[in-house]
């Protein structure tokens, strides 16, 4: 009964479908999108679409959870083998490199900016990346906090309080682009340790005042 039965999906497609939204969202924002933008776009029909997507909206959050993902998978580069102190402190540092690295600022600074957007407009389009973006700093808090390093904290609260140290200091800097980045790098880094309770001598071995950062 009924129409056609719906096929299963498949990966090839579905990709094809999220990196046409993704170059949509990067030039014109989530306001740009539209499905039929992305069909045309991707070049399939809109039986493809459904096959894959319920809706534009679930479309827009699969978006932001790739680009998350992307960017978990290069912050754990960074954090790769390190002691959960230095893992939280290279977590912190790659996501500095939104307001200061040239290489890749601009491109995450577009897609944050939207994904900030839609946390105040819908916040349950956005949970998804923002829960893929605490991850692996959820992960190390745990670590530490199983090892001793890190003294009464609640992981996924102190992983929330960090992401809103760096983001409001990577805001600023876009805002002003006034601000040193080995001074913020040390500040946060610094503030951060602390309230997550770490000895201070430890937080002087992994950020060493006088140092001149490259």
């Amino acid at each position: 009964m009924g129409g056609r039965p719906k096929l299963d999906p498949d990966p090839q497609m579905r990709a094809a479908i999220l990196a046409a939204a993704l170059a949509i969202v990067r030039e014109d924002g989530v306001r740009g999108l539209g499905i039929a933008q992305v069909l045309g776009r991707a070049r399939l029909g809109t039986r493809a679409f459904y096959r894959h997507f319920d809706s534009k909206d679930q479309l827009i959050a699969a978006v932001f959870l790739e680009m998350a993902r992307a960017e978990v998978q290069r912050l754990q580069g960074k954090m790769a083998g390190a002691d959960p102190v230095r893992a939280v402190a290279a977590w912190i540092d790659g996501r500095l490199d939104l307001a200061f690295n040239s290489r890749i600022r601009s491109d995450l600074r577009r897609m944050s900016l939207e994904a900030q957007s839609q946390m105040f407009a819908a916040p349950e389009l956005i949970a998804p990346a923002y829960q893929e973006i605490l991850r692996p700093l959820v992960a190390e808090v745990e670590r530490g906090a199983g090892l001793g390093v890190f003294v009464d904290v609640d992981p996924t609260t102190e992983a929330r309080a960090i992401h809103g140290v760096v983001w409001t200091n990577v805001e600023g800097q876009w805002s002003t682009g006034e601000s040193d980045r080995g001074e913020i790098r040390d500040r946060v880094q610094r503030f951060c340790l602390r309230g997550l309770g770490v000895a201070p001598d430890v937080i002087a071995d992994v950020v060493p005042k006088g140092v001149k950062w490259t």
